[in-house]
């Protein structure tokens, strides 16, 4: 993913708000089937961490390969993450693409 799809992204998920939430248990089975249901009904998730707020990072990191999704930012202890469904729902212009080549 180029910067210029992140960015379009980036700016889509603006007014979204967190749907999964991870807790004081951590990253565990429950929220990568909770984050794989968001993401296809939704392709585009926000992620709040209201526990390990010291490894957003490296949990993000976990959470988009359990996933199979891109981790399109992290601001504070929200994480925002995307994965294309087959309903493409989100309409990134090809020119996007483009642009990083």
């Amino acid at each position: 993913m180029n910067s210029s799809v992140r960015n379009f992204l980036r700016s889509q998920a603006h007014p979204l708000k967190p749907v999964v939430m991870v807790g004081k248990e951590g990253m565990n089975d429950r929220v990568v089937v909770a984050m794989n249901e968001a993401l296809t009904s939704h392709e585009l998730v926000k992620v709040k961490f209201q526990a390990f707020k010291d490894d957003v990072r490296p949990l993000s990191e976990e959470l988009a390969q359990k996933t199979q999704s891109d981790l399109v930012s992290i601001i504070g202890f929200i994480a925002t993450f995307y994965r294309a469904s087959e309903a493409h729902l989100i309409h990134i212009p090809k020119e996007l693409f483009k642009k990083g080549e």
